[in-house]
């Protein structure tokens, strides 16, 4: 009912009950974009006053964390509608927004179109575009430019994503670099407490957003470095695979335990954490971490919540869709790629080598310190698009 923009009457009242001010609407697809959005909402709650914020998620595990992370911070918290145009306007009847922040990709024509057609500046934040998707916009031009073109504002995350931008046609005045607004997420997240108590962080091994085909090399791996008496700390990207991985776990010979069952493993045991929101902070627990989406074609995941604890990364050759990151994570030496062949020893020589360690763990973190910033240009931006907003109407 409320993707289809049939419980508007709470949503008006709310929004309402303070009388009148300008109306920021924030959207993020999943639980990804959802935690890179929490340092901009942070910061527009801080800075911009007396504006509302609503906040809506696409799927139910990004509505979830939303509620856990954002909803202290906003006004409301939603589902996005379906991206029909009669559920869309029902949403803008209600909410009314002022201007329209978009986190990293999820694009929907309809709900563009009718925002630009209401003249409501939308801006892109965090924004990227892998080869991949490049490929696919240049060959569809015809559909994406004009939806493109419906942002008042598109800000990306590197100079790389920008030029694709501009050859795919958008003009350079609506294009900015502003950051990556995941280098601006807190330095230290902690563990949960249960957590924090049974694990020795110089023990783990924490493994992330992992996929289908990677999880048997992983447990190859694991079983390889028996002699260290590890803990492995697994996070499935789809936690609904939590059960399968259960099973292929102990297929390896290991014993394996799910974070939803409320046990928190022995010594030499296989953690799976089946849960939304926590990967973040078992990093912290972590003397090693690998990114997942990487030894298959998958495109790779997100390194910087590891990194930017100090936590030495380890991922495949397929990090097309951080490309940038992963780049500067190995250049500057807080980062390795492996192969499946090569995955037990390089952990191994990271585990056993405190040199190796320190080095990684502080160049990981010093990369992250160097690229914050981010948010504060966003906020700048976001002002600027309000007062032009406010201006028009």
């Amino acid at each position: 009912m409320e993707r289809l923009g049939l419980r508007t009457r709470q949503v008006r009242e709310r929004l309402s009950a303070a009388g009148p001010r300008p109306v920021i609407w924030m959207h993020a697809l999943s639980v990804g974009e959802v935690t890179s959005a929490l340092p901009l909402v942070k910061a527009i709650r801080e800075s911009i006053r007396p504006a509302a914020l609503v906040f809506s998620a696409t799927t139910h595990s990004g509505k979830e964390l939303a509620e856990r992370l954002i909803a202290p911070h906003v006004d409301l918290v939603l589902f996005s509608p379906l991206d029909f145009p009669c559920a869309v306007r029902r949403c803008l009847d209600a909410i009314r927004p002022s201007c329209f922040i978009l986190v990293e990709t999820d694009f929907w024509p309809n709900w563009l179109r009718q925002l630009q057609r209401r003249q409501i500046p939308a801006m892109l934040v965090n924004g990227r575009i892998s080869e991949k998707s490049f490929a696919s916009y240049r060959r569809f031009a015809f559909f994406f430019r004009p939806m493109f073109r419906c942002f008042s504002l598109l800000s990306m995350q590197t100079a790389q994503d920008r030029d694709k931008m501009l050859a795919l046609g958008i003009p350079a005045e609506r294009l900015v670099c502003l950051g990556n607004l995941k280098y601006d997420l807190p330095a230290r997240q902690a563990a949960p407490p249960d957590l924090a108590s049974a694990y020795d962080h110089r023990l783990v091994w924490g493994c992330g957003s992992t996929h289908p085909g990677e999880e048997e090399l992983i447990f190859a791996a694991f079983k390889k470095l028996a002699g260290l008496h590890l803990r492995l700390i697994i996070a499935p990207r789809k936690i609904e695979r939590g059960g399968e991985l259960l099973n292929l776990a102990r297929s390896f010979g290991l014993n394996a335990v799910l974070r939803s069952s409320g046990a928190a493993g022995a010594e030499n045991s296989v953690f799976i954490l089946d849960t939304i929101g926590e990967l973040a902070g078992c990093y912290s627990l972590a003397r090693l971490a690998f990114i997942g989406g990487s030894l298959v074609d998958e495109g790779g995941h997100n390194p910087i919540e590891a990194a930017a604890q100090g936590v030495p990364v380890l991922f495949g050759q397929h990090m097309e869709d951080f490309a940038e990151i992963a780049r500067d994570l190995v250049d500057c030496g807080g980062a390795a790629v492996v192969t499946a062949e090569t995955l037990a020893e390089t952990a191994a020589a990271i585990f056993n080598d405190d040199a190796l360690h320190t080095a990684m763990s502080g160049a990981a973190r010093r990369l992250v310190e160097q690229q914050r910033g981010g948010v504060a240009r966003h906020v700048q931006a976001v002002q600027e698009l309000l007062a032009i907003s406010i201006d028009v109407k």
